[in-house]
């Protein structure tokens, strides 16, 4: 395939995983950044590629440094840039999570220009168009939105000004950019790894919640992620736009009702009562996690994916089948520890594929 080589940043993640295997599927070669070449777990990247027949490059490049990027991008005719900072917890500074999501996308921007790359594909997120408003402004939110970052938490504020400031950066340029917003990604773990997005799913599945607060989600599927990237890559018009890509909203509540239907009978005690605001602000003062949830506690994640299926014909799994692959996961590569009682832990062929 003519100019068919791709950079992923930050190769190791959670979505990056399901990005490249969606790539080589598609013929595409794909050359991928992490931070330390000794030390990053990549075998699951060199299955995909040994499945698939695909082609992969594994380079350095860190997101708080300038060396590597020139090299990483040259001869790649598009960039997937996947790596932004998403810790579990609340920073003790949110600089911590800003400046590295900014100055990150801005050097990748800058390297991509500088090579004559054709287009970038930035992964953003909901938490760039949904919060820091009135909490009784309860209208569905699109993609004309913005999260107020002066009253928004770290993580949606270092999100918001990561994608403000790429937008602005290709403004006058010929280089083309278009963001994809997802919701909470949930889907098949392609490696044993904790991350921030499916830890929902394990502590309802390993219990380590005493009771469920009121979060909303917009739950999307991580396989349907990497598939809203390719659109973005290669459809003509796509240029210029952001698209939510997110499924159906969901209480928390819901989501552990799901966990409980499908693993309660194979001995799983997934917690389904609901933790009022008062106890998990009591909670918050001792837990920084916690006091980093109070921000979301009543707020539905009411956004639109209207634009994405129109415009890019994309399409996203039901969320239930999300969340069961996301706890079969979780299982099966032993990040949850299964129930003794749990006739699947004795049944191979019920381990989940990566």
């Amino acid at each position: 395939m003519e100019d068919s080589k791709v950079l992923v940043t930050g190769a190791t993640g959670f979505i990056a995983g399901h990005c490249v295997e969606e790539l080589m599927t598609h013929g595409y070669a794909v050359r991928g950044t992490v931070r330390d070449l000794a030390t990053a777990d990549v075998a699951h990247l060199r299955a995909i590629a040994e499945r698939t027949g695909g082609s992969l490059e594994l380079v350095e490049a860190r997101l708080d440094a300038d060396e590597g990027w020139a090299d990483a991008v040259d001869g790649c005719a598009y960039v997937w840039h996947l790596a932004s900072p998403n810790p579990p917890g609340a920073p003790e500074d949110e600089d911590e999570l800003i400046r590295p999501a900014v100055d990150g996308a801005l050097r990748v921007l800058r390297a991509a220009a500088g090579a004559g790359v054709r287009r970038v594909v930035l992964t953003s997120s909901i938490d760039a168009i949904m919060h820091g408003r009135d909490r009784a402004e309860r209208r569905v939110r699109t993609e004309a939105d913005w999260s107020d970052a002066d009253h928004a938490p770290p993580y949606a504020k270092s999100k918001t000004h990561a994608e403000r400031a790429a937008w602005d950066f290709v403004r006058d340029l010929p280089l083309e950019l278009v963001t994809v917003n997802p919701g909470l990604v949930l889907g098949p773990l392609p490696r044993p790894q904790r991350t921030t997005s499916v830890e929902v799913i394990r502590q309802l599945l390993a219990r380590e919640m005493p009771a469920v607060p009121r979060l909303g989600f917009a739950v999307t599927d991580v396989r349907d992620i990497a598939t809203a990237h390719r659109l973005a890559m290669e459809i003509p018009e796509a240029a210029g736009n952001r698209y939510i890509c997110a499924g159906e909203p969901m209480w928390l509540g819901e989501i552990a009702a799901v966990l409980a239907a499908e693993f309660g009978p194979r001995g799983y005690r997934v917690p389904t009562r609901p933790l009022p605001y008062w106890l998990m602000w009591l909670i918050a003062r001792y837990d920084r996690t916690v006091r980093l949830g109070l921000s979301y506690f009543g707020v539905m994640a009411s956004v639109s994916a209207d634009k994405a299926r129109r415009e890019l014909g994309w399409t996203t799994r039901p969320a239930r089948e999300s969340i069961v692959a996301t706890a079969e996961s979780l299982l099966g590569h032993g990040i949850v520890a299964r129930r003794g009682n749990d006739a699947r832990a004795r049944s191979p062929q019920a381990e989940p594929s990566a």
